[in-house]
């Protein structure tokens, strides 16, 4: 029988550079320091540079990223910020911890990103009461920052994107994270820059909300054991941090890998009996998902199944049609069907050509059948 083809394999990810994440664990266990230390220090300084410069703040995860983020833009309880519902509840949940209220923006029908129409839409009718914009760079794709990045500040909103899926994606050949006044990332293991635990990041080229978020991340110290403001305690860990450095040397050539894996399904899915993904002029996306779309979605991934394909859905409910965010007031048709149809397919570093070729197969031969 054919191997098991893994939406995503974070140990494939391991082995793949088990010799140099051995090495960079091994020289954090001799040299004694484990929280806040040289690791944290120098994997923040590597991934601000990665990004063209500015700062970039460590923290335990990329919900805890998103929260300090919007905290460090001033929002807090009460506040009204807009987002997208077809992302994981995280996103809200991040919002919500604070004390505000997420409201959820339409999608684009084609790349099932934040409709900047409809933002556009709400920031008009709402007046001035949103006090900050989190687009989704879902699968991989970056929205369409510079017409959102102009509409928000228009209104007077601060901009804070949710960079989880993007590390690496760029528009208009500037990264994602770059566009708003602060940018969420998140390294869990799947993630295309992934740690071997939980982690994440801030990253702000405004200095003075960089200073915000470091207080935040660790009680509002700036002088130990004296809060300045009321943080928490929200730290990367040296043995992360150093495993993350070791991987972000290879982010590059990993997701030059899923493009190409990308590129084939493109080619040989076109005219097939599933709706392929669609990217916006002048967005160089990095595939975290390779995200088709069928409204036969859950006969599509049983068959795949059968044949050791496993596909993964994301996400399959609306944050607005769950049980803890149910708002029946909401109408977002676009979000929903999209939430009802895309299944993603096994797409990353650890995949050959010849398995694209295999999938592609079957859902090719799925559709004749």
């Amino acid at each position: 029988m054919s191997k098991p083809l893994l939406t995503a394999d974070p140990q494939a990810g391991y082995l793949a550079h088990a010799e140099e994440i051995r090495g960079a664990i091994d020289r954090v266990l001799a040299g004694g320091r484990y929280i806040l230390g040289p690791e944290v220090e120098g994997f923040e300084r590597e991934f601000a540079a990665y990004h063209g410069g500015g700062e970039c703040i460590g923290v335990a995860n990329g919900t805890e990223a998103l929260e300090l983020a919007l905290r460090a833009a001033g929002v807090g309880p009460g506040d009204v910020v807009a987002t997208v519902a077809n992302t994981a509840s995280a996103t809200a949940a991040a919002i919500q911890q604070i004390g505000a209220r997420p409201v959820f923006v339409e999608i684009d029908a084609d790349t099932m990103l934040m409709s900047v129409a409809a933002l556009e839409r709400m920031l008009e009718a709402m007046k001035g009461r949103v006090k900050a914009v989190v687009p989704v760079h879902l699968y991989g794709q970056p929205a369409a920052m510079p017409a959102m990045v102009e509409l928000a500040h228009r209104h007077g909103a601060m901009v804070v994107e949710d960079a989880a899926q993007s590390h690496g994606a760029s528009v208009g050949g500037r990264k994602a994270g770059t566009w708003g006044n602060l940018a969420a990332y998140s390294f869990y293991p799947t993630k295309n820059l992934g740690a071997l635990g939980d982690g994440g990041a801030v990253f702000t080229r405004d200095a003075a909300l960089a200073a915000k978020v470091r207080l935040l991340r660790q009680y509002g110290w700036r002088q130990r054991y004296v809060s300045e403001l009321p943080g928490r305690n929200s730290r990367l860990d040296e043995l992360q941090a150093a495993i993350l450095r070791v991987k972000l040397r290879h982010l590059d050539s990993e997701n030059a890998m899923r493009q190409s894996l990308a590129a084939r399904y493109l080619k040989l899915l076109a005219g097939g009996p599933v709706r392929l993904p669609v990217t916006a002029p002048g967005v160089d996306p990095v595939w975290h998902q390779f995200a088709v779309r069928t409204p036969k979605r859950d006969a599509l991934g049983a068959h795949l199944a059968t044949r050791g394909i496993h596909c993964g859905v994301l996400y399959p409910m609306a944050i607005h049609r769950q049980p803890a965010y149910a708002d029946a007031t909401v109408k977002l048709p676009e979000t929903e069907r999209a939430c009802a149809e895309v299944l993603c397919l096994p797409v990353h570093p650890g995949l050959e050509t010849g398995d694209v070729d295999r999938v592609s197969e079957e859902i090719l031969g799925w559709g004749r059948s």
